[in-house]
């Protein structure tokens, strides 16, 4: 299934109120692939869009998820105007469902039995 993820900043902490980027395309088309696993997990996304992340400084970003065929794909990727440097949104997204950085992802997972050898910075006996 070919879905297109569609960035809108709904909740700006500009000192003006106004996102720049405010009234252009930022999108990305990706390709999830076809398998029933794939499927079903593009059914979620699109289910559960808009996908909603707050950065905790009064901005908050909307992924919104939609199927496109082949053609509307095209057209989306030639109106796009990228998407901001958030792309790691539409990787959380295709992973997990749901958009955490990696710091939150692993926020709170106990790292247990773990020792690390002593090694000299210069050690060639490794």
């Amino acid at each position: 299934m070919i879905l297109s993820f569609e960035l809108t900043m709904p909740n700006v902490g500009s000192w003006n109120g106004k996102w720049s980027g405010q009234g252009r395309c930022y999108a990305i088309v990706k390709n999830m692939g076809w398998s029933q696993k794939a499927n079903k997990h593009c059914q979620e996304l699109i289910e559960n869009s808009p996908h909603l992340y707050d950065f905790g400084d009064g901005w908050s970003a909307k992924v919104s998820v939609r199927a496109v065929d082949a053609a509307e794909a095209r057209k989306v990727r030639k109106v796009s105007q990228g998407f901001c440097g958030y792309d790691w949104m539409v990787q959380s997204l295709s992973l997990w469902g749901d958009i955490k950085t990696k710091k939150e992802r692993w926020a709170g997972v106990e790292v247990v039995n773990v020792e690390e050898p002593e090694v000299t910075p210069c050690d060639t006996n490794l």
